[in-house]
């Protein structure tokens, strides 16, 4: 066993937990001062589910020990991982003991769940957040992760761990998809999931353009810089092993979000008058979403060019819940799912090796696609009728009400600030 990558991945996945926290602080400052405590609460509400659900039973569906030429998809289950019963040992020869990518990609789930809520924010009802969490996590999530990242332990020629849309689609097309640390499995699932709950649970009292402003910019900008931390290791970590793919997927981690962050704030210069905090923040987040699934598969300039185009398309993608009327509270569509989109698609043109330029074939353009499309697709639907069935039973959505006098002492009896201890 090399203790060396083995301490690798337990610190990469020590970061990207770190990342639903951050996340926490961007959200909460984008919300406006009396719901920052319910929207936390719903990234802390995603790490304990899911840390629980991936334990029991989450790792067997994404990572299922299947006879070779079996099919994944839509999803399969190995009742053999139940509450990680068949990895608590490490074979003899293993790179690194089994639980240690249980670790990692624990922290995966957690992130990918939390990133949904951004979309509901100051209308959601905490109870029925949590119960569409786990049942999203169960049938979406986890059966994805598996299409993507279910790559293998073990070299045993007796078993198939291939995801279809990597090695699936690499039988068809000569090249699988690329998505090196979840760009189709974390941000475009995320995104359309969000896109659908969305719709669900309707538009925000009061919703146009202007009406909600950030209530804590310093938060938002926190959260951006614990995120951005926590992405090296969501991005390096994804190699499994300290080595030079680590590195340029970590200097490339660098490259893209600076980027995009420039890219935002000049295209706010030339639309609004102003460059703001918010924008920066925002233009980070939107190059860290494209650069995911590219982070391993690009040159360093070519992460830069990326980062350009992602920040400057998501900073005009946000403005679509206006023109097209749906309320996307925190813009995971405009970020999440069309950056990631853009992350994902930019690889079929411009991807070592096999992208367009390269190698003169679209055959990667197609399977990158084929993937996000896929992906969109399945996590859309799902996402649509659990909440849909939500809403319809328990309700999903805090009264109107409520909703205006803000919903952190309506749903967990506190305040985000409280500025007296005088108790009336």
């Amino acid at each position: 066993m090399d203790q060396g990558n083995t301490a690798f991945i337990l610190i990469a996945a020590a970061l990207v937990l770190l990342m639903t926290p951050g996340l926490a602080f961007f959200y909460g400052g984008l919300v406006k001062a009396k719901s920052v405590i319910s929207m936390m609460m719903m990234s802390f509400g995603a790490m304990g589910l899911m840390g629980v659900l991936w334990v029991l039973y989450g790792y067997s569906i994404a990572f299922p020990t299947t006879a070779e030429g079996t099919t994944q998809f839509p999803w399969a289950i190995d009742p053999s991982n139940f509450s990680l019963a068949g990895v608590l040992e490490t074979p003899e020869g293993a790179a690194y003991p089994p639980l240690a990518f249980v670790a990692f990609q624990a922290t995966f789930a957690i992130i990918t769940v939390a990133l949904v809520s951004g979309a509901i924010a100051d209308r959601a009802k905490f109870g029925a957040w949590m119960i569409f969490a786990g049942i999203w996590a169960t049938v979406v999530y986890f059966p994805v992760a598996s299409w993507v990242f279910n790559f293998g332990l073990a070299d045993d020629a007796s078993f198939s761990y291939g995801g279809w849309i990597t090695h699936g689609l690499q039988d068809v097309f000569g090249v699988g998809a690329i998505d090196f640390a979840g760009g189709t499995a974390v941000h475009i699932n995320a995104g359309a999931a969000a896109l659908a709950l969305a719709l669900v649970l309707g538009k925000r009292v009061g919703f146009q353009k202007g009406a909600h402003v950030p209530h804590n910019p310093p938060f938002v900008l926190l959260g951006a810089g614990l995120l951005w931390f926590g992405w090296f290791g969501f991005n390096a970590g994804s190699e499994l092993a300290a080595d030079g793919t680590a590195a340029l997927a970590f200097v490339n981690t660098i490259a893209a979000p600076a980027a995009a962050l420039l890219a935002w704030l000049i295209v706010e210069k030339i639309k609004d008058g102003k460059p703001t905090s918010v924008g920066a923040a925002s233009g980070a987040v939107a190059g860290l979403v494209a650069i995911t699934p590219a982070c391993a598969a690009l040159t360093p300039f070519w992460a830069i060019v990326l980062g350009l185009l992602a920040g400057a398309v998501c900073a005009l993608a946000i403005e679509l819940k206006f023109k097209l009327g749906f309320d996307d509270s925190l813009d995971v569509v405009g970020i999440h799912l069309v950056g990631g989109l853009i992350g994902t698609l930019y690889l079929g043109i411009f991807a070592t090796g096999t992208g367009l330029i390269n190698s003169g074939s679209f055959n990667q353009l197609i399977v990158q696609a084929i993937a996000a499309l896929a992906v969109l697709v399945y996590s859309f639907v799902l996402a649509f009728v659990i909440g849909f069935a939500i809403e319809k039973t328990i309700g999903f959505r805090v009264k109107n009400e409520d909703e205006i006098a803000g919903i952190d002492t309506v749903v967990h009896g506190e305040e985000g600030y409280v500025l007296s201890d005088v108790r009336g």
